[in-house]
């Protein structure tokens, strides 16, 4: 069981971190290109987030792999493990996005 609580972690963290790390270099570019680099972190990592997920997991098609498998051959245990990893990566992509428009909203706080 420790396994699983550690990928619950670990597909947390990833989702997260790619979010932010895409967002941040992002920004960095944007001030190299002299673009608004919130503006344009906000739009990174609302667009980026699917992506986050599907690296947090592993790929798509492992996961799926799984749930047909537990599908047709009636291990509902599998399936239930792969939604969480899912959902708990979504969390994590969203987080990171809520991450980066708090950013945003701290610097329209501070910019006036």
């Amino acid at each position: 069981m420790s396994n699983f609580y550690t990928s619950i972690v670990h597909n947390f963290l990833i989702a997260f971190g790619v979010v932010i790390g895409a967002s941040v270099f992002a920004g960095i570019g944007a001030i190299i290109t002299d673009y608004p680099p919130l503006k344009l972190m906000l739009n990174i990592s609302s667009s980026i987030k699917i992506w986050a997920m599907a690296i947090a997991i592993g790929g798509t098609f492992s996961s799926f792999a799984v749930i047909e498998k537990g599908l047709f051959e009636g291990e509902l245990k599998s399936i239930i493990k792969q939604i969480i990893y899912i959902l708990v990566a979504l969390l994590g992509a969203n987080t990171g996005y809520s991450f980066i428009k708090l950013i945003q909203r701290c610097g329209e706080i501070w910019g006036n």
